[in-house]
């Protein structure tokens, strides 16, 4: 008797985790239904090119107004004229997407999260977050009254060495930070040979928000806010030139901005001048520091080392390792948001590059206040 009820209390746990493990599974399983917006952003083909037929996502339409770039896409891409839409509300409205990819001009990004957040579906946008600090605020606003996740793409959000940066900064292995410096950029977009259509926009100050200031100021101001745990700076400084007016008359190519904190500073090189394209940083506490070497590698030195060392960054744990996985699992599985990619460290960024431009514009320091 008592083997029979033993047998029977075995078996109906064993349903039991079957049961629970089938739940768990069929909630995580499934790609995230995304629709693509915006055709003008270079990145998108990167995208396309490399990541359209992840497991991750299934793409369910593309809203794009000029049809010359939906009817190309079309044609390199196979996708079909279904799937085609000259209107976001129209794509929303027939495709059902949960989520979007935003490939727009950065002007258009308030427009694209109000747009989506009446419709419940979540945004993920290449950076930087907005053009102003309004834009940003009016984003905020409308993405917590709807409650959708609206997130910003860096690329150096996925890279192992910033990562092992991070770490070292927050294992107290380098002492408090004292300065970060951080160098981003390449020789010009006109110089790399970016598509019409994207050099179009990065060249218009409305469109853009600035030039280099924010086309790449927006990576030192993202990281530094991100190590800082969200702290704002008390004041930001900035200096833009033209350095090539023959080619970007209505923009600056370079910019330096220089973050004071109460204990720390930061100096953020942005360009469209280096010899090669860039994306490094360094980190100096009171005991040590950390340089990154491009995506995996980095230097360090610490109070008990003797020497400098040159290590490899250990691999960043998923979902947080690529945009999509990251993407899809906060959405569907209700994964925590990463610091470098969330609202409220992206309106800390807008916020410090509307200062910055400012700062450029008068030719002074511009104060921050306590409370945004």
């Amino acid at each position: 008797m008592l083997r029979v009820l033993w047998l029977a209390f075995m078996t109906a746990l064993l349903l039991k985790t079957m049961c629970f493990a089938g739940g768990a599974s069929e909630q995580t399983a499934g790609a995230l239904r995304v629709g693509i917006v915006g055709l003008v952003h270079g990145h998108v083909h990167g995208f396309l090119e490399q990541s359209r037929h992840s497991p991750e996502i299934e793409i369910v339409g593309i809203a794009e107004p000029d049809r010359q770039l939906l009817a190309q896409a079309a044609v390199k891409y196979g996708f079909p004229q279904s799937q085609l839409f000259t209107d976001l509300e129209d794509m929303i409205a027939k495709a059902h997407p949960q989520a979007v990819l935003v490939y727009t001009n950065t002007y258009d990004h308030r427009r694209i999260v109000e747009i989506c957040a009446r419709h419940g579906v979540h945004v993920m946008m290449e950076k930087p977050l907005a053009v102003s600090l309004e834009d940003a605020l009016a984003i905020e606003k409308a993405a917590r009254a709807a409650k959708v996740h609206v997130l910003v793409n860096y690329e150096t959000s996925w890279y192992r060495s910033n990562h092992a940066a991070y770490d070292l900064v927050h294992d107290k292995a380098l002492g408090n930070i004292r300065k970060v410096v951080v160098h981003d950029g390449h020789q010009g977009p006109k110089e790399i040979g970016v598509q019409p259509e994207f050099f179009a926009w990065l060249t218009d100050p409305k469109l853009n928000g600035a030039g280099a200031l924010f086309d790449f100021g927006c990576y030192g101001a993202d990281l530094m806010t991100w190590l800082m745990d969200g702290k704002r700076p008390q004041s930001v400084t900035a200096v833009t030139q033209q350095i090539k007016p023959q080619i970007y008359p209505r923009v600056d190519d370079e910019a330096t901005i220089i973050l004071k904190y109460s204990q720390a500073q930061a100096i953020i090189q942005a360009s469209w001048n280096w010899p090669f394209d860039r994306k490094d940083m360094e980190v100096y506490g009171q005991s040590g520091y950390v340089v990154t070497l491009k995506k995996d590698e980095v230097r360090v030195r610490r109070a008990e080392d003797k020497q400098e060392q040159q290590l490899s960054a250990k691999p960043v744990p998923a979902p947080y390792d690529n945009e999509l996985s990251y993407f899809r699992a906060v959405i569907l599985e209700g994964a925590k948001e990463d610091g470098l990619s969330s609202l409220e460290t992206n309106v800390t960024v807008t916020e410090i590059l509307d200062a910055a431009r400012r700062s450029a514009q008068e030719g002074k320091t511009v104060l921050l206040p306590q409370e945004r």
